[in-house]
């Protein structure tokens, strides 16, 4: 009986080897470079030195619209967005319109600047939010002048 011959492990068989192992995590690599470079940039401002010169501006201002006693509240309802502001008082703050900034914590591509109108007391739009998390920025002018921002997360499931 004919024992079957044996292969050799050659020279060109390790380089074979070597040539698909490096391959590999070459090819993953560019992969996950594609990724990273095509996907949320992380940055929130494009130069942090210029945005750092209005710090104290913005501490300021927030510490002056704190000493308001104002109270904000956003949320999202059958497909609209419903913004509250409340004055020490507790009476809806009247403004002409508020204007909201709607981010996604994870990419630019759904932002969106939209104009909630006053209605019964709440500042309301209606406007298709997609599943997932959302930073609101709402901004107004009261019809005294004082200016308000309100900054807040919603989760739309």
């Amino acid at each position: 009986m004919d024992q079957p011959k044996q292969r050799e492990f050659t020279g060109k068989h390790m380089l074979l080897v070597v040539g698909l192992f490096f391959g590999t995590i070459i090819t993953v690599n560019l992969i996950m470079a594609y990724f990273a470079t095509s996907s949320w940039t992380g940055l929130v401002v494009k130069n942090s030195y210029v945005a750092s010169q209005g710090f104290n501006e913005k501490l300021a201002a927030e510490k002056a619209q704190d000493a308001l006693g104002w109270n904000a509240d956003v949320g999202y309802v059958d497909g609209a967005i419903r913004y509250q502001l409340l004055d020490a008082a507790g009476k809806p703050v009247i403004a002409d319109f508020a204007e909201a900034e709607l981010k996604r914590p994870s990419h630019e591509r759904e932002d969106q600047i939209i104009t909630l109108l006053p209605t019964d007391g709440y500042f309301v739009a209606d406007f298709e939010l997609a599943n997932g998390a959302w930073d609101i920025f709402v901004t107004l002018k009261s019809e005294n002048g004082t200016p308000y921002v309100h900054r807040q997360r919603i989760v739309v499931q």
